[in-house]
């Protein structure tokens, strides 16, 4: 006769998003794993059951694009706020990025500096990236040796001109990084923006005194993304390196990634939530909360974006959360604020409320996009972006019935500017839990305990 007890917690009365279905289901959960998966699972066996009627449980998000910006920029967005917008958001595991933080995690040394300020303070668990710069090919060995999930480099100039922040790749640097990269069956995420092409119109403009949102944007055009695109290809086709191109902004852009792939290449493509939401017209009306590189484009180029991740082109959406001090997003003119969005806490409302409820795209294809999709990629799917039986007890309960408008006392980030504040969110997570244990809940808030893990 089975055990009293036998599961920690059952999740029932659910509808339930699986990799190819979606349907009402009961989730069982033991020692943080997923153990049982079926109708009408015996309530008098678990510890605890949680009621999901009405609700759609998905897995967590893996968000594989997130600035937080410790060691060193605490005062811009650390490991507790940060982690506490992405489990209010629904995201259960993230892949933190090497910039800004001061040192940028290019050294093993900077590694462990972040790993320490983000030991027990994360409220979700988290991946590290290592940084490829000028001048530290002889640090990517080491730092894979640590345990980086990958190498990220910018094409175009990270924006931050101090001596200790991150620099962008030169050719040789590129080329040679991935060389050891491809030796070390690492990824190397790219930010792919030309930088003769960016600087040479952004000074340009200044010149000219032409300073607005709009004049920034077209500063920023597709084809400076298409041109890095089409170099890093062809770097890594006579390489051999696995590439992933983070934000790519451009329908343009993932058709050249698509075309790579299809001869043979090793290449994913994401995009973010601001590129399927907002169009350069918002960067008038909500200034620079919405100034991103690659820059918002217009809604044609949206409605584009939205029609390749309906044919199933784009491998994942991530937010880039990149957050500053409010003060920072001040300046006499547009080319002077900070780039970067804060979209942390929005992501999985934002694709699920308009891909979903709004334009009728497949939960399965959404959370591939949002979590299976990235943990594969990644090299996390053993555990991690699926509910199965023998993954993490890592989901998010969705009501996809409950509008509402966000307001910036709801966000958890650390500065609480948004694009997204006073915008209708079409669908409300109610509640995230990371391996069996909650997280975050709607009306309670988040835990006491921050359960957060490194998955190396």
């Amino acid at each position: 006769m089975a055990e009293h007890n036998e599961l920690d917690l059952i999740i029932k009365n659910g509808t339930v998003v699986l990799r190819d279905e979606v349907r009402m289901l009961d989730i069982g959960m033991k020692a943080g794993k997923i153990v049982q998966l079926g109708e009408e699972l015996n309530a008098d066996r678990a510890a605890s059951v949680l009621d999901a009627s009405g609700l759609t449980v998905m897995a967590g998000m893996i968000d594989v694009h997130v600035h937080l910006n410790e060691p060193g920029l605490g005062d811009w967005e650390g490991f507790v706020t940060g982690s506490a917008a992405l489990a209010a958001g629904g995201c259960t595991t993230y892949i933190d990025m090497p910039l800004n933080g001061i040192p940028p995690t290019v050294t093993v040394s900077a590694m462990e500096q972040k790993l320490a300020a983000a030991k027990d303070r994360s409220y979700v668990d988290y991946a590290i990236w290592g940084g490829l710069v000028p001048g530290k090919l002889h640090e990517l060995i080491p730092l894979h040796e640590a345990g980086v999930v990958g190498f990220k480099a910018f094409m175009s100039s990270p924006g931050d001109p101090s001596e200790d922040a991150f620099r962008e790749v030169d050719d040789y640097t590129l080329l040679e990084g991935m060389k050891i990269i491809a030796g070390l069956n690492k990824v190397l995420a790219l930010h792919a923006e030309s930088e003769p092409i960016v600087a040479k119109l952004g000074n340009a403009m200044r010149a000219l005194g032409k300073l607005t949102p709009s004049d920034y944007v077209a500063s920023r055009p597709i084809i400076a993304e298409l041109e890095a695109i089409n170099r890093a290809l062809f770097y890594a086709e006579q390489t051999g390196c696995a590439l992933h191109f983070v934000h790519i902004s451009s329908e343009a852009g993932v058709q050249a990634i698509t075309e790579a792939r299809e001869r043979g290449m090793n290449v994913t493509v994401e995009t973010c939530p601001h590129y399927l939401m907002l169009t350069e017209v918002d960067l008038d009306r909500k200034g620079a909360a919405a100034k991103c590189s690659p820059p918002l484009r217009d809604a044609d180029e949206r409605e584009k974006l939205w029609k390749v991740i309906a044919e199933g082109a784009v491998d994942m959406i991530s937010s880039d959360h990149s957050p500053c001090p409010v003060a920072m997003k001040e300046a006499d003119n547009f080319f002077d604020a900070w780039g970067g969005i804060a979209g942390a806490q929005s992501s999985v409302e934002l694709i699920i409320g308009e891909g979903h409820v709004k334009r009728g795209l497949p939960l399965t294809l959404l959370s591939e996009l949002l979590a299976s999709g990235p943990a594969r990629r990644f090299g996390l799917q053993a555990a991690k972006g699926e509910i199965r039986i023998g993954a993490d007890a890592d989901f998010v309960l969705i009501d996809l019935n409950k509008s509402y408008v966000l307001e910036e006392q709801h966000l958890y980030q650390k500065h609480k500017h948004s694009p997204y504040i006073g915008e209708e969110l079409h669908c409300k997570i109610k509640a995230t839990y990371l391996r069996g244990e909650r997280v975050y809940e709607e009306t309670a808030g988040l835990s006491e305990s921050k359960q957060g893990q490194w998955v190396k």
